[in-house]
């Protein structure tokens, strides 16, 4: 004959489904608490990794700096009109540890002015920046026709922090000159040649006279003088 036995006669319970979101609640922590622990020691290595390179470089290293490639550091002063592209490239050297970023900025001591170029750009072996010189796209300041300087250093440091060994120094070596075009000027208007004997005003003219006057007169009297005793003979 056959009996029906509840669980609860046979003393094993069905679990309910309140026990079922308990034990998974249970392992969905355990399996948080696992991966945060995993990841904050791989946090803990990375640093200590870190911490490690920047502690291993030789501290009688020369500090990272920048060697021009465009234009040549050989080259003579380069110059730029007013509202033209001008392009820089340039390598960097004795670099133990490269940046992650670097900004690069021009500088002008006539107007204590700063024109930013690029600013947390990428870190790349051979860099390079395009300078907009239009007034709308240059800055605030108007562009003088005076010496600038070309400025590179890394973004997470300033500008006038000491440089270390093996990491870029700020680099400020590189002048270079830009000028405004004068305004067009014709003839009809007063234009003159500035290096043509027309552009002389008839007092520059009679002062050349002078002396050219002058010059000869010195020149037959000491002649004369000379001749007088023979010093040509």
């Amino acid at each position: 004959m056959t009996s029906d036995t509840s669980p609860a006669e046979t003393g094993n319970p069905k679990p309910t489904t309140a026990d079922n979101d308990a034990d998974e609640a249970t392992s969905t922590k355990a399996t948080e608490s696992k991966k945060s622990e995993t990841t904050k020691a791989g946090t803990q290595k990375t640093t200590k990794s870190a911490a490690t390179k920047t502690s291993s470089v030789d501290a009688r290293l020369p500090a990272g700096g920048v060697n021009m490639i465009t234009p040549a550091a050989i080259a003579q002063t380069s110059y730029y009109k007013v509202g033209d592209y001008v392009t820089f490239a340039w390598n960097y050297t004795s670099l133990s540890i490269e940046p992650a970023k670097i900004d690069v900025i021009i500088s002008c001591q006539a107007n204590s002015a700063t024109y930013t170029i690029s600013n947390n750009a990428s870190f790349n072996p051979t860099g390079s920046a395009v300078w907009d010189t239009k007034p709308e796209a240059s800055g605030t300041a108007p562009l003088l026709t005076e010496t600038y300087t070309l400025i590179i250093h890394d973004a997470s440091k300033d500008i006038t922090a000491i440089p270390q060994a093996g990491q870029l120094g700020a680099y400020n070596q590189f002048q270079f000159g830009m000028y405004t075009p004068q305004p067009y000027t014709p003839l009809s208007e007063g234009w003159k040649c500035a290096t043509c004997s027309g552009a002389l005003s008839s007092v520059d003219q009679q002062a050349i006279k002078f002396m050219l006057g002058m010059c000869m007169i010195t020149v037959l009297s000491f002649t004369w003088f000379a001749g007088g005793f023979g010093a040509l003979f």
